[in-house]
């Protein structure tokens, strides 16, 4: 009789927030995207939205990238984990960067689509600028960026959360903080980028689709 081993698969990063915010931000992909197509994922962080995302939709294919080298191995862990196909190896992108991604042959294709989440208000204000013009130069005519996570808003209160959340992100770095949907616009629409919807979603976030015309 033999004694069969088995060793615990190593536990990959989790971040609680990602967990929590991925089915609401999928339901509101399925209504933006076309049936089928190919996605850049910028700051993937952790790998479990890409994982999550291109389970649930076959047809599309995903390119997850992250700034910090240090998370690539992780976000192709979640992908093998779940044993996806439709996931391309992770590549490092710094959105301030002239080339995307930072090494090895720049992207000649075309995104259908590229997806940020929180990332804006944990990195200095030029990165904004820089998401915009990276995306649009990127983008295929007709292509979506989605960005998500907390905006502040002309003329809509903000929720006490928020405003504790802000504050505390720029004791940590006076060069962060939650940006202003309008200014935030305003950087994508001089990039070529039209913001084309506006979707609340749970625990004070937005997600935001700009549309390349």
């Amino acid at each position: 009789m033999r004694l069969l081993l088995y060793y615990p698969m190593p536990t990959l990063p989790h971040s609680p927030a990602a967990d929590r915010n991925k089915q609401p931000i999928l339901d509101v992909l399925r209504r933006v995207l076309p049936a089928r197509g190919t996605a850049l994922e910028i700051a993937s962080g952790t790998g479990q939205h890409v994982a999550w995302f291109a389970a649930a939709l076959p047809e599309w294919t995903w390119q997850p990238t992250d700034a910090n080298a240090s998370a690539l191995p992780a976000i192709a862990a979640w992908a093998a984990q779940a044993a996806l196909t439709n996931v391309r190896p992770p590549l490092l992108l710094d959105v301030m960067a002239p080339q995307w991604p930072a090494q090895g042959p720049p992207f000649t294709e075309p995104f259908d689509a590229i997806y940020c989440a929180n990332m804006l208000h944990i990195a200095p204000w030029a990165t904004c600028a820089a998401l915009m013009q990276g995306s649009a130069a990127h983008l295929a005519p007709g292509g979506v960026l989605v960005t998500y996570g907390p905006y502040l808003e002309d003329d809509v209160p903000t929720a006490p959360g928020n405003l504790s959340f802000d504050r505390s992100l720029r004791a940590s770095n006076p060069a962060w903080g939650i940006r202003r949907l309008e200014d935030v616009a305003r950087a994508a629409h001089r990039a070529g980028l039209v913001l084309r919807e506006r979707h609340a979603m749970p625990a004070n976030n937005l997600l935001l689709v700009f549309e390349r015309s």
